[in-house]
């Protein structure tokens, strides 16, 4: 298969991050274990499915669990492993650097060395950071950085603090997750973070939460907010939206209702989404009549070359 498509959400987890989790007691996360995951096995499943090129990322619950200097060592470990990762498989992997949040000066200092020395291509954030979300006045400094970098951010969701005292049997990943992405990210329009920050470009997970279906009452949110910013729906425009696991033809209808085939783009959620959500996004992308050609070749592949000039310049 020639493989075209550049995947913006993929994830890796190296066996000393899932051991540095488990000696913290921590199995399972958003109400199920951890997937296996080794790069072989990625390498053989991008094959499979035209994937030229992954974005990797380290995925929540993140880094921090109360130790600061352990959060500052576990960022640096998995940026350095992925920086590793890029220059072992040239072309086939790319790398969001994970940031040690809420720890701002850890942070500072993980963002300065993950871009100037290490060259990973932008950072990931998670939707809150025990119960902060983008937006904060607590992260102000880490976003005016973000702006002065033209930085690429993609905004992953993550278990938010109230869930536990949810009387639900149902598990986080489920319902929470797009909740809390559609939190975050009107929280960054309505803190006026997006107004201070143009030139940092979003990426929104899982197509963005449920803010395609809210988007009118999200909207409506500015008559009420004293100092809101106004043309709302704008802002929402601004965003870029990935297609894991959200590539029905119910999620892209009303998505493409919202943006243009400009701000879509590929993405799979591999190892916490198994192969055959792979096989159902591309599936959807390539079967949706409201993309033809032109369009289903910006979303699988174009969109990320705007996004990532090195990708470009190698050629993929």
């Amino acid at each position: 298969m020639d493989a075209q498509r550049i995947d913006v959400h993929q994830h890796l987890l190296p066996d000393f991050y899932l051991s540095a989790l488990e000696n913290r007691g921590l199995s399972n996360r958003g109400g199920r274990p951890f997937p296996e995951w080794d790069t072989q096995s990625t390498l053989e499943l991008m094959e499979r499915h035209g994937i030229a090129t992954a974005m990797l990322s380290l995925s929540e619950p993140g880094v921090y669990f109360g130790d600061a200097q352990f959060a500052r060592d576990l960022a640096r470990r998995c940026n350095e492993y992925a920086a590793q990762l890029i220059q072992k498989h040239p072309g086939r992997f790319g790398a969001f650097a994970f940031l040690p949040l809420p720890d701002v000066e850890g942070a500072l200092n993980e963002l300065a060395y993950a871009l100037d020395v290490l060259k990973l291509d932008g950072v990931i954030l998670l939707s809150n950071y025990n119960g902060h979300y983008p937006g904060d006045p607590l992260f102000d400094e880490l976003f005016d950085e973000l702006q002065r970098r033209q930085t690429v951010v993609f905004l992953h969701p993550t278990v938010p603090t109230y869930y536990d005292s949810l009387k639900l049997s149902l598990p986080a990943f489920m319902l929470e997750f797009v909740f809390d992405t559609t939190r975050a990210a009107t929280n960054l329009l309505f803190s006026g973070t997006l107004d201070r920050c143009p030139g940092v470009r979003f990426i929104l997970a899982h197509a963005g939460g449920t803010i395609p279906y809210l988007t009118t009452r999200i909207a409506a949110g500015s008559a009420f907010i004293p100092g809101a910013p106004q043309g709302v729906i704008g802002y929402l425009q601004q965003f870029y939206y990935d297609t894991a696991l959200s590539s029905s033809p119910y999620t892209l209808r009303t998505l493409s209702e919202l943006v243009d085939a400009s701000h879509i783009l590929f993405g799979s959620d591999y190892p916490f989404a198994p192969e055959f959500t792979t096989m159902f996004t591309v599936r959807g992308i390539q079967t949706f009549d409201g993309f033809d050609e032109q369009k289903r070749a910006l979303i699988e592949r174009e969109n990320m070359l705007s996004l990532f000039p090195r990708l470009q310049e190698k050629r993929l």
